[in-house]
């Protein structure tokens, strides 16, 4: 994305301030404002370093909020979740602590509901079918295989 005009290091800093308290960012979202906003490149580190001081970008409380919010609301699974921080450049310290915040009972009690619903949406398949459709999508969201056959065996 190309940018038309060049942001000095004090309006970086105050713009990044306001989308870093909009809602939590990891630093790979706040390296790319940093270039979207034509910011030069050695005072990324400098703009990125004040942030984290001011408790403005904090990556763990981003991989906690990120994995609870997608649990919660989209309703993945924790591969899912993991690879989608992984792929925002998250550390794996942060990541394990993030999924550590999904509660074992929850997640066992979002994926029996979501196998049952998946079931009934597919009532007029044959039984092979039916429950290879539902681990596909199971696994599609995220759900680790191993566990899903295991909640479809007690189906």
């Amino acid at each position: 994305m190309m940018y038309t005009k060049q942001h000095s290091k004090e309006q970086a800093l105050q713009k990044l301030k306001h989308y870093c308290a909009y809602q939590e960012r990891c630093h790979s979202e706040v390296k790319e404002k940093l270039y979207n906003l034509g910011v030069w490149k050695k005072d990324h580190d400098e703009i990125i370093s004040t942030l984290i001081e001011e408790n403005y970008l904090n990556e763990e409380r981003f991989a906690i909020a990120f994995a609870g919010g997608k649990f919660r609301v989209k309703q993945w699974g924790r591969v899912k979740i993991k690879y989608e921080l992984k792929q925002k450049g998250v550390s794996e310290y942060c990541i394990k602590k993030a999924l550590k915040q999904i509660g074992e009972e929850d997640y066992l009690k979002l994926l029996k509901e979501l196998t049952e619903k998946k079931q009934a949406s597919l009532k007029g398949e044959q039984y092979l079918i039916r429950k290879k459709k539902t681990m596909d999508y199971l696994m599609g969201r995220g759900f680790e295989a191993e566990l899903v056959r295991s909640v479809m065996e007690k189906e």
